[in-house]
């Protein structure tokens, strides 16, 4: 696609991408946009100038995306934004480009999704298997791991955008043999990408293979933190809780599923139930990268999940369970045949660009996740998800016996 507006060709957020979020300039309410290149386009002010008849300016203007989400007009609001930056529109439009959009260094980003409820899977058969390895040696994945997605529910509540810090978590941890509540010492990453759901499904319903795309809106980064002493602890017999609630870190920007489309890839054919096979090619070639401080940590690829996000979506409706709009399902954590996506999966430290390592997180460390896609000329990224690690807040002496 020819454009008039000139971008860095190595920029995630491309004309072929368009992603989706919440911001606001000084003095201002938050609202929708766009991003493109180094700009933030303004949806209330497009609106305003015409581009989208028929589609009130309210939906714009709301605090989360949700209701705009709601409505089904993505695509056509994708494509209306696309035209007008098309060669052949460059006189009508360019000389109005100071009215609609914003320096995207100038903005403050907000999370984009009331979320209602976030599901995290474990999806990655090169993660599963690294983790069991450490409990079950001879049998890493558990019997039913390969006839189902497996997941837990997570805590929609503590969802961050990116550059929320937070302090160390403190739990219980098994210590010398007993119980002790203290700040963890194996805080951990997980390189994640999640689907956002694009509409609402009915309780008592199910969501047939051939349909599940159809629910999800787009995508975001995910990085589900993790106390692993803590959930070490806790886990038996029920799975994660506090282990893994205190914070879990998003991306701010939504690249529509729409955009992913020339990343599609093949998947190797699975025995599993009829009801889980889904049709054509649902996995996507995103190359994902974890930074810890300043050194690459990790780099693995979204087509190396063993479930796809459609397979997802169909077990999770499964048993009639609903899933609503801003809802998330994340994939766990994304590791490849020669890289982690955590530290967990990790048999020595890793060695930092300073000379220092890494068993895990400590204080002050700051671990930042990316992703994209390339084919060609085109390219659609995600942006950064980034958070850095507070000290733990003080634990008053009586905590401890």
């Amino acid at each position: 696609m020819q454009t008039w507006l000139l971008t860095d060709p190595d920029s995630d957020f491309s004309i072929h991408n368009l992603p989706y979020g919440i911001f606001s300039t000084k003095g201002t309410k938050p609202r929708a946009g766009i991003a493109l290149g180094d700009l933030v386009l303004d949806l209330p002010a497009l609106s305003r100038l015409g581009l989208f008849p028929g589609i009130d300016v309210q939906v714009f203007r709301q605090p989360v995306l949700n209701p705009f989400i709601e409505q089904g007009i993505h695509t056509r609001v994708r494509e209306a934004v696309q035209s007008i930056f098309r060669v052949e529109n460059r006189l009508g439009w360019e000389p109005l480009l100071p009215t609609f959009s914003h320096r995207r260094a100038d903005v403050m980003l907000h999370l984009p999704l009331h979320i209602g409820d976030y599901t995290d899977f474990y999806a990655s058969e090169y993660h599963a298997t690294r983790v069991g390895k450490r409990f079950r040696p001879d049998n890493p994945l558990m019997p039913n791991w390969k006839s189902l997605p497996v997941a837990y529910h997570g805590r929609a509540g503590s969802v961050v955008v990116s550059g929320t810090d937070f302090p160390r978590p403190k739990g219980q941890i098994l210590q010398n043999g007993k119980p002790a509540y203290l700040p963890t010492e194996s805080l951990d990453y997980e390189l994640e990408v999640a689907a956002v759901i694009g509409r609402n499904t009915q309780p008592g319903t199910t969501v047939p293979a051939e349909e599940a795309e159809a629910c999800i809106f787009g995508f975001v980064l995910l990085n589900d933190w993790s106390a692993r002493d803590i959930q070490r602890w806790e886990y038996q017999p029920l799975g994660p809780f506090l282990g893994k609630n205190f914070c879990t870190s998003i991306s701010p920007w939504i690249v529509p599923l729409d955009a992913l489309d020339p990343f599609r890839v093949a998947e190797p054919e699975k025995e599993i139930l009829p009801y889980l096979k889904t049709p054509g090619n649902r996995q996507f070639d995103i190359r994902l990268e974890v930074r810890l401080n300043d050194t690459v940590t990790a780099r693995t690829n979204l087509a190396d999940l063993y479930w796809n996000f459609s397979q997802m979506v169909v077990h999770h409706t499964s048993n009639g369970c609903n899933l609503s709009v801003g809802d998330l399902l994340a994939s766990g954590t994304v590791s490849g045949p020669d890289d982690e996506g955590c530290l967990l999966e990790r048999t020595e430290p890793v060695l930092l660009s300073d000379g220092s390592s890494r068993t895990y997180l400590l204080d002050g460390d700051r671990v930042t996740l990316s992703g994209f896609g390339r084919k060609g000329d085109i390219r659609v990224g995600f942006g950064e998800v980034t958070g850095r690690i507070l000290p733990a807040h003080d634990i008053p002496l009586h905590d401890n016996p």
